[in-house]
């Protein structure tokens, strides 16, 4: 048998770069994907190529367009409901479950000055910054709550959704006047979660994403109208 080298690396990088790309729009949907375009752009063979389209195809970011080939799936209002419908009960939890072990005193330091760091990272991005980053952050501060709730299967889960999620985050925060809402927000539960109220941090958590949700569909059902 050949040695394999470090081929599922080269492989694992090829998929995270596309990813990315069609998470930020580099690669927008209904785009055709061209395996050597793809190759030469990224200084790589076809294989790796190949390997990451298959990887992306089954997480539902590519799909079948005839004799098109592969292409970048478009983003339908219905599956993003379906999703955020999920994630706000997940949230809910996670933020719940934070609030209840600092009120308990049960979370550790670290993870507390995690989420108070998260928090002020994104309020200090400014207008120049992209939209990418405005994810990653947004990201940062949500997984720092889920660890924070001492319930490592609500990340876990969420983890799975967040190519999607992030594709839905980004039309929500091209709008750079929505940005300080959003992170007005996440100040909102963590004030709560500090607090040691749970009830408050779950409803905080619930109005965060219930108005995501909305504000993301209501985008889609504009464009596909249009």
């Amino acid at each position: 048998m050949e040695p394999l080298g470090n081929q599922p690396i080269l492989i694992n990088q090829v998929h995270q770069r596309l990813l990315t790309a069609i998470v930020d729009g580099t690669l927008p949907a209904g785009h055709r994907i061209r395996q050597g375009e793809l190759a030469e752009m990224l200084g790589v063979s076809r294989q790796p190529i190949s390997h990451a389209l298959q990887l992306l195809r089954r997480e539902r970011l590519l799909e079948q367009s005839g004799k098109r080939g592969l292409i970048v799936a478009h983003v339908e209002a219905a599956r993003i409901n379906d999703l955020y419908q999920v994630r706000t009960v997940i949230e809910q939890l996670a933020a719940r479950l934070a609030a209840e072990r600092v009120a308990r005193k049960a979370a550790a330091a670290a993870e507390v000055d995690a989420v108070r760091t998260a928090l002020a990272a994104g309020q200090e991005l400014g207008p120049e910054a992209g939209v990418g980053s405005y994810i990653e952050a947004d990201v940062a501060f949500h997984s720092a709550i889920y660890r924070l709730s001492g319930n490592s299967a609500v990340e876990e889960t969420v983890a799975a959704q967040w190519p999607h999620l992030k594709r839905s985050m980004g039309m929500v925060l091209a709008d750079a006047a929505g940005r300080p809402v959003i992170w007005a927000e996440h100040a909102a539960i963590l004030f709560a979660i500090l607090a040691g109220d749970g009830d408050r941090a779950a409803e905080a958590a619930r109005r965060h994403t219930d108005r995501a949700r909305n504000e993301t569909v209501l985008r889609l059902s504009r464009r596909t109208a249009a």
